[in-house]
């Protein structure tokens, strides 16, 4: 990843990325609030310098986002738009091998930038101000990406489809998921 290109570091407390985290099952992935950190940024930032033939994909509903693992260790990539035309990645922190001032060396500190805290396990603080400066961070960095052409991703192919094609997980298994029941377990 190219840290100078990060649109924002952001902790989401939603119950589709803890459900995402479920799925995987690894520990690391959910903070003690049930939270998941990303970094923003475009998905031609990101290189895949081993392992893609074991990138997999999976969506919570047929028209969802692309959550993308690595299918030997369930280890969390990141978050695209089904949309390859999209230049937005959700990089999921506990991905990046970087100590943590490494981390927060290069794409800002933890914890300024919290969304869908209503949805916490646990109390967390509110981040509107933060919310709103890193939702227009995004919006910029997803305009500056397009206007600079940027179509590259590992994710996608030259034609815009999906390096695999997702799993597509039942409504049945994203409740069990949401309500953290262990019987959800795709394995």
């Amino acid at each position: 990843m190219q840290p100078r290109r990060a649109f924002v570091r952001a902790s989401c407390y939603c119950k589709d990325c803890r459900a995402y985290a479920r799925f995987l099952g690894v520990p690391g992935v959910l903070d003690e609030a049930g939270g998941t950190e990303v970094v923003a940024t475009a998905p031609a930032t990101v290189r895949l310098t081993a392992g893609v033939e074991h990138v997999a994909c999976m969506s919570l509903s047929p028209k969802g986002t692309l959550r993308w693992y690595a299918g030997c260790c369930r280890t969390p990539l990141g978050n695209t738009s089904r949309n390859a035309r999209l230049p937005y990645l959700g990089l999921v922190t506990s991905c990046i091998d970087a100590a943590p001032q490494q981390l927060d060396a290069a794409v800002g500190p933890a914890g300024r930038c919290l969304i869908n805290t209503a949805s916490a396990t646990a109390p967390v603080r509110a981040t509107p101000l933060a919310f709103a400066w890193g939702g227009l961070r995004i919006l910029a960095g997803i305009v500056g990406a397009r206007l600079r052409g940027e179509r590259a991703s590992p994710f996608f192919d030259g034609n815009g489809q999906p390096l695999r094609a997702p799993e597509v997980i039942s409504l049945e298994q994203r409740q069990a998921l949401e309500r953290g029941d262990a019987s959800a377990d795709p394995d």
